[in-house]
């Protein structure tokens, strides 16, 4: 397939890009800057921009670019505004010139996040879990997956199969939130949120580029897919596995009023909410995970036996 990606540059683009580069896939990366080459779109999510033309014959796109939810730690409304935009913009501009081409691809697969379930305390979740708009569940990361979601209509509208990866926590030891809970540990201070019982769903950097190829190759896949592995873990479950990979104490408690008076409305939904996400659609499908199970997944990334 000849596969248009945006957000390449990121964690799980550059990743995704090798994966489906190894797999016989074709690339064409959106950017920003002028084009360097064949392989190469320009766009301007900000200005609504998008070169069509080069657009072309692809067979199936990948859209991953968004700011990153973490890259603050504390969000005042502009961030919150640029958050929300930074998605809808570029998945609302993508989605409407894929429809226009001629022929249109088969595939998008968009990105999303478990966010979109709220927090649900020891809730199991599936993709057919209903949406807490309007809930006590409901957020602020809720309301953006949402609209994140809606902003790939004129896609689907136009007969295009499109897939929303619902993507958890990623395991990287390089970038993402995985690392900033690696140093601590390694000083022996990892430390659970409040209560520690709320869920966290997680997927290893491998296991998610497998699947965004696997959603894209399996023509029967369409709608939400969750991208996390089928074993969830609390937050006290998960500090206390990576202490014990690391060798080091993880005894540490951050109390869930210091989280929110020192991180306000981020501090809540990043740290003290949480999601019990199942893979449902995955595993129906026949995808194998190579890391089902937290601590050979911890292990696997860190390169520790």
């Amino acid at each position: 397939m000849d596969v248009a990606v945006s957000g390449a540059s990121g964690l799980i683009g550059t990743a995704l890009v090798t994966e489906l580069e190894s797999h016989g896939h074709r690339v064409r990366r959106l950017v920003r800057r002028p084009p360097a080459g064949r392989g190469e779109v320009r766009w301007d999510p900000v200005r609504g921009e998008i070169d069509t033309a080069a657009l072309q014959g692809v067979d199936a796109a990948v859209h991953l670019a968004g700011e990153s939810i973490g890259a603050k730690l504390r969000w005042n409304a502009d961030h919150k505004r640029h958050i929300l935009r930074s998605r809808t913009d570029g998945t609302t501009l993508l989605a409407g010139a894929l429809a226009g081409l001629d022929p249109r691809p088969a595939v998008l697969v968009s990105g999303s996040a478990v966010g979109w379930y709220g927090d649900r305390g020891d809730e199991t979740l599936t993709e057919d879990s209903p949406s807490p708009a309007g809930t006590a569940a409901d957020g602020f990361l809720a309301d953006v997956c949402r609209q994140w979601e809606a902003a790939t209509a004129p896609a689907a509208a136009a007969g295009i199969r499109v897939v929303h990866v619902r993507t958890g926590i990623v395991l990287d030891r390089r970038e993402g939130v995985f690392p900033r809970l690696l140093l601590p540990a390694r000083l022996g201070l990892g430390a659970r949120f409040g209560g520690g019982r709320q869920y966290m769903s997680w997927i290893t950097l491998a296991d998610e580029v497998a699947a965004i190829r696997h959603v894209l190759e399996t023509p029967g896949i369409v709608g939400p897919v969750n991208l996390t592995a089928p074993h969830p873990v609390t937050n006290s479950e998960l500090v206390r596995a990576l202490g014990r990979v690391l060798h080091r104490p993880a005894v540490l408690t951050v109390p869930a009023f210091a989280v929110r008076a020192g991180l306000g409305e981020a501090g809540r939904e990043l740290l003290l909410s949480g999601q019990r996400v199942l893979p449902q659609r995955l595993t129906e499908s026949g995808f194998a995970f190579a890391h089902p199970d937290l601590e050979p997944a911890m292990r696997a990334v860190l390169d520790r036996d």
